[in-house]
């Protein structure tokens, strides 16, 4: 299994140069926010990942994968929350 630090780091390099910030909580979770650089705001959140669930490499690469396609479609998501509004 892999240590927290080794997840917060594979976890942080998969979105560069997004700003992925990860936080392992005390009861073996691992929360894990996408900042967009430009404008600072949090785009993509997930949190409470059991690390449990986290012990192989394909795991890790799918929770990569769906994390990407959420911050893939966040421009569009929250485009037509805009639209609606007016």
């Amino acid at each position: 299994m892999l240590s927290h630090l080794e997840l917060r780091h594979l976890f942080e390099s998969a979105f560069l140069p997004t700003e992925c910030k990860c936080t392992v909580s005390s009861d073996r979770t691992i929360s894990i926010q996408l900042i967009n650089p430009r404008t600072r705001k949090v785009e993509v959140s997930r949190s409470a990942v059991p690390i449990s669930g986290l012990t192989s490499s394909r795991a890790i690469a799918n929770l990569v994968a769906e994390l990407k396609e959420e911050l893939r479609i966040w421009p569009i998501a929250h485009q037509d929350l805009r639209h609606n509004r007016r």
